[in-house]
């Protein structure tokens, strides 16, 4: 069986006439790899041509949407420009003392070697208590910058004094915006090869650990079935879960999944107390 025959019969969520929905790896880019495979030359080598609607990171695993034909592919990514698709992550940051639910309001732009960094010294970022959210005067933005608006909302479902799970959802869909967001409040994803110290530092506990966010579901209208809205979600692998293991609540993954389900079905902002460990970690 080929690589990308392998690949796609172990991830495959949702398949039609008109869209693939992928569980994808962490470790495979879905597009523009220059050196290495991914997902749309692995498929086009096989002699399965596909468009992707949208991106995530390479170190990002979870639910890629696909596209068989130029007209859905039109219509879906119209639904992604007007911000009508529905999406959340997963995403586990090794830190703790996050608020139980908060926006991020940090305008992105790009900086050097086309690092996405966010629009405003780290140190003009101000939190607002009473509304859990993170933002920067606009006085404090980088003249002579072009700047992108980014919105960030999340849920805190469990922690520890170590880490955190939090379910994601970007209003916006920049570049790197979650990690960047997350890492510039000081709540870096665990594993991020930008912005993680301690993978940076090569510790034993980060050591060959892959980065803690994972594309967890989409929801998109699909007009070729008589315009029903679907939801598609992607069960997070074991891998993903491997920095927390030992320390969850009894019954987990289910239970947090749970969890991260009623944080996420209100936009993230309203999930209640987080969980927390069932004994010490």
């Amino acid at each position: 069986m080929d690589r990308w025959a392998e690949l796609r019969d172990g991830s495959v969520l949702l398949e039609d006439a008109a869209v693939l929905v992928l569980n994808k790896p962490a470790g495979i880019a879905v597009v523009g790899e220059r050196h290495d495979a991914d997902l749309i030359t692995l498929a086009r080598d096989a002699g399965e041509w596909l468009r992707p609607v949208h991106r995530i990171d390479k170190e990002t695993s979870g639910a890629v949407l696909l596209a068989k034909e130029q007209p859905v592919h039109a219509e879906l990514t119209r639904q992604f420009s007007r911000r009508s698709v529905g999406k959340a992550y997963l995403a586990i940051t090794r830190s703790c003392g996050l608020p139980e639910r908060g926006r991020i309001e940090l305008p992105l732009s790009v900086g050097r070697k086309n690092r996405v960094r966010v629009a405003a010294p780290r140190g003009s970022i101000t939190f607002d208590p009473a509304r859990s959210c993170w933002s920067v005067p606009p006085a404090e933005m980088r003249a002579g910058t072009r700047s992108y608006p980014a919105s960030t909302t999340f849920a805190k479902v469990w922690e520890d004094e170590r880490h955190t799970l939090l379910a994601v959802q970007p209003a916006t869909g920049r570049r790197h915006q979650i990690r960047v967001h997350l890492a510039w409040i000081g709540h870096p994803i665990a594993g991020d090869p930008l912005f993680d110290k301690e993978r940076a530092a090569g510790t034993a506990e980060a050591a060959g650990a892959r980065m803690g966010l994972h594309s967890w579901w989409l929801a998109f209208d699909a007009p070729w079935v008589d315009g029903d809205r679907v939801r598609v979600e992607a069960l997070p692998g074991d891998d993903f879960w491997a920095p927390l293991r030992g320390r969850l609540p009894s019954g987990a993954p289910t239970t947090v999944l749970e969890r991260a389900r009623l944080g996420s079905s209100g936009h993230c902002p309203g999930a209640g107390q987080a969980m927390r460990p069932a004994g010490p970690p």
